[in-house]
C-alpha cells in the first residue's frame, strides 16, 4: 500500500467499506430475513418475491433518473463531497435501522431497504467520479483494480462473522434467535461501512469542477441538456457506454442469477454459500492482477480478455451437470468479474472531461442500472421458451458478443507526459 498516495488509499478503502453492504444486505442476509418476515405476516412466497422485485426495480429507476441530474449539480466545486456524504449517511442510517424494525413488518422493511439501496448506489456514483481527483490517468487502472480487490477482501470479513453468528444461533449455541442474529448482521454492516469510510471523508477532496454561478440548479439542467445535444463531441465516450451496457448486463446477470441456477442443479444452500464465499476470495487477487496486466497490455486488451472469459462461462454453463462443474464455473467467473468492472470504471474515467466527471458518471450509472434489466429478461424468456436453465445462461453469449464488437470501435485513450488525455 506504500506505493499509493494517502488520497488513493483513502479512496480505495471505500470499496472495502461499502462491499459489506453488497454481500450482506443485497445478496445474502436481508433477502432471507425479509422472506421470513413476509411469511410470518401471511404473505405468500410468490407475492413476497414479487414485492422485493418491484422494490429493487423502483430503487433502480429512481437512481438511474437522478444520477445525471445530481451529478451535473455536483460538478460545481465543493459540492461533490457533500453529495457523497449525504448518500453515504442515508445508506448507513437506513441499514442500521433495519435492525430495529419488528420482524413481521415486511412492508416497512422494504421501505428502508429502498433507502439503503439509494444511499449505497448514490454514494457510489460520486465515489466513482472521485477517481479523477485522487489519481492520474496512467495510474487509474491499478488504483481502480486495487479498490475492487480490497472490496472483495473487505466484504468477506463481516460476511464470515455474520454467517457464523446466524449459524450458531440456528444451532442454539448462542442464546438468541436467528432473527436477532440477522439484525446483528445489519448492525455489523453499518458499523463496518461507517468506520472504513472515515479515510475517504478525511483525505479525499474535489480537485476538478466548475466554478459556482447564480441559479446552479437551472444552469445544471442547461448543461445536462447541452451535453445530450452535443453528444457527437463525445463519440468515444458514449460508444464505450454502449459497449459497456451490453457486456456489463451479461456480467451482472450471471452474478445475480447464479444462485438460482445453482439451486436448479440441486446444489444445496450450504454449498452455494461456500461457493459464494470462495468466489469473493479468489476474485480479490485477480482484480488486482487485471490492473497490473492493463498497465502492460492496455485496459482495452484486458477488457477483451474479461469478456472472452465470460463467453466461455456461458458456453460451459450449457454443459453443467455436477457440483464440481458449478465450482469450476464459479472460479472462472471469479477470475474476471472484479477485473472487468474495475477496468471499465478506469477506462471510462480516462475518457470523461474532469470538470464534468460527476455528470458523466451519472450517465455511467444509468447505463449500468438499465443494463440490469435486459439480461434477466433474456434469461427468463429463454428459460420459459426452452424449459431449460442451461439454455437461458447460454443465451447471454449474445450480450457479450455485441459488447465486444462495439468495444472494438472505441479508441484506446492516449496519455501524454503531462497526464492529459485524448481519445
Amino acid at each position: 500500500m506504500k506505493r499509493f498516495t494517502k488520497e488513493e488509499n483513502s479512496w480505495m478503502f471505500y470499496d472495502w467499506a461499502n462491499s459489506a453492504y453488497s454481500i450482506i444486505i443485497t445478496t445474502a442476509v436481508f433477502p432471507l430475513f425479509y422472506k421470513a418476515a413476509a411469511m410470518k405476516a401471511g404473505v405468500s412466497a410468490s407475492d413476497s418475491t414479487a414485492f422485493l422485485g418491484y422494490t429493487i426495480a423502483v430503487a433502480t429507476f429512481i437512481l438511474a433518473m437522478l444520477s445525471p441530474i445530481l451529478g451535473t449539480i455536483a460538478d460545481y466545486k465543493g459540492l461533490k463531497k457533500r453529495f457523497f456524504t449525504f448518500f453515504f449517511i442515508l445508506g448507513l442510517v437506513s441499514t442500521a435501522s433495519l435492525a430495529f424494525i419488528p420482524s413481521d413488518q415486511w412492508l416497512l422493511l422494504l421501505i428502508f431497504y429502498t433507502l439503503t439501496a439509494i444511499g449505497s448506489s448514490g454514494s457510489n456514483v460520486f465515489y466513482d467520479a472521485f477517481i479523477t481527483d485522487v489519481t492520474t490517468e496512467d495510474r487509474m487502472n491499478r488504483v481502480s483494480s486495487r479498490g475492487f480487490g480490497l472490496g472483495y477482501i473487505g466484504s468477506t470479513i463481516p460476511f464470515i462473522i455474520s454467517i457464523a453468528i446466524i449459524i450458531l444461533a440456528q444451532n442454539e449455541v448462542l442464546p438468541f434467535s436467528t432473527t436477532i442474529a440477522s439484525k446483528i448482521a445489519f448492525l455489523i454492516t453499518a458499523v463496518w461501512w461507517g468506520i472504513f469510510t472515515i479515510p475517504m471523508l478525511k483525505n479525499v477532496y474535489q480537485r476538478y469542477g466548475i466554478e459556482r454561478e447564480p441559479k446552479p440548479i437551472v444552469n445544471s439542467f442547461k448543461r445536462l441538456r447541452n451535453t445530450l445535444k452535443e453528444i457527437r463531441k463525445y463519440r468515444a465516450l458514449f460508444l464505450f457506454l454502449l459497449a459497456y451496457f451490453f457486456y456489463i448486463d451479461g456480467v451482472g446477470t450471471i452474478i445475480t442469477m447464479s444462485t438460482a441456477y445453482g439451486s436448479d442443479l440441486g446444489i444445496t444452500s450450504t454449498n452455494l454459500l461456500i461457493i459464494l464465499f470462495a468466489t469473493q476470495v479468489v476474485a480479490a487477487p485477480f482484480a488486482i492482477l487485471y490492473g497490473r496486466l492493463a498497465e502492460r497490455f492496455t485496459g482495452k486488451t484486458m477488457l477483451y480478455v474479461g469478456i472472452c472469459v465470460y463467453i466461455i462461462v456461458c458456453i460451459y454453463a450449457y454443459f453443467l451437470k455436477t457440483t464440481l462443474d458449478f465450482w469450476i464455473l464459479a472460479m472462472l467467473v471469479a477470475t474476471s468479474q472484479g477485473g472487468i468492472q474495475a477496468l471499465s470504471r478506469a477506462y471510462f474515467a480516462k475518457l470523461v472531461p474532469k470538470k464534468n466527471a460527476n455528470e458523466f458518471f451519472g450517465f455511467y450509472n444509468i447505463f449500468g442500472k438499465f443494463a440490469s434489466i435486459m439480461g434477466p429478461l433474456l434469461v427468463a424468456v429463454t428459460a420459459q421458451v426452452t424449459g431449460n436453465s442451461a439454455s437461458a445462461v447460454f443465451s447471454l453469449v449474445v450480450l457479450f458478443i455485441i459488447g465486444i464488437t462495439i468495444l472494438f470501435f472505441v479508441p484506446e485513450p492516449k496519455i501524454d507526459s503531462n497526464h492529459s488525455i485524448s481519445a
